[in-house]
């Protein structure tokens, strides 16, 4: 296969992934008050409605609040998980991972069912803490994950080193292993904090009025109107998500990092 041919190709395989995301959002840019493409003609009043609408802006800082504390708990719960699974020993250690993991090999629905089971008795659902131990449950293995890669990259004969000339293993672990597994832990909370920002399908089950975040507000406003606004809003989301993983290739890099 020629190199002009083999790249039409990838050309093709792009925009049949990207197509649906065009069509968005070339929709949020339609007058009229249903969905429908083309649109009739364009302008910017379903992301001037999205803006002044309160209860999308109340549930935005309630998801970025959410995301922030799940990322922050995910890289702190993560970190100790993989240093005891890469450093480490011990009986059972297979299947605390293979524990970690399956959330993985699980379908998200049986996932929601299986956490507001447990969350219920405790009085948890539609609280901060129960939205927050839920979406650790689904993040917390891509955490292990990543740090758990940085950790295998580091030189442990530095670790040493720094023991060898008096450090204590809590300065070591703070002056240098912390420093080199950096990028993973960043990555780590960042992937924790995105996956917590558009988790819907767990969140309608321990959420509802009081705690409702942003993709279980979409998820009600399609409920009872299909209009332009919607694909406004959910245009706005796909731009905040680019901007962060963008930011964090800037700064540490995602390749480097993963």
């Amino acid at each position: 296969m020629s190199r002009t041919l083999w790249h039409g190709v990838i050309a093709l395989l792009y925009l049949f992934l990207l197509a649906p995301i065009l069509v968005v959002v070339i929709v949020s840019f339609d007058t009229r008050q249903y969905l429908a493409f083309p649109p009739e003609s364009l302008s910017f009043g379903s992301y001037a409605k999205v803006f002044a609408n309160q209860t999308f802006i109340s549930a935005f800082g309630r998801s970025v609040v959410i995301g922030l504390a799940v990322g922050l708990a995910a890289v702190v719960i993560g970190t100790l998980l993989s240093m005891a699974l890469v450093r480490y020993r011990f009986r059972g250690r297979e299947g605390v991972n293979f524990l970690i993991l399956a959330p993985f090999l699980v379908p998200h629905i049986v996932l929601a069912v299986g956490i507001m089971l447990v969350l219920a008795p405790m009085q948890l659902l539609d609280s901060y803490a129960g939205i927050i131990l839920a979406h650790l449950g689904i993040t917390v293995p891509y955490t292990v994950r990543t740090i758990t890669m940085s950790l295998m990259s580091v030189d442990r004969r530095v670790e040493e080193a720094a023991m060898v000339h008096g450090a204590t293993p809590f300065a070591v672990f703070r002056r240098i292993t912390l420093p080199l597994i950096a990028p993973g832990l960043i990555a780590g909370g960042v992937i924790a904090f995105l996956i917590s920002f558009d988790e819907a399908t767990i969140s309608l089950f321990i959420v509802s009025v009081k705690v409702s975040t942003l993709p279980t507000e979409i998820y009600n406003y399609l409920e009872v109107s299909t209009d332009p606004q919607i694909a406004a809003l959910s245009v706005l989301l796909i731009a905040v998500s680019v901007v962060v993983v963008i930011a964090v290739e800037k700064l540490i890099g995602l390749r480097r990092a993963l």
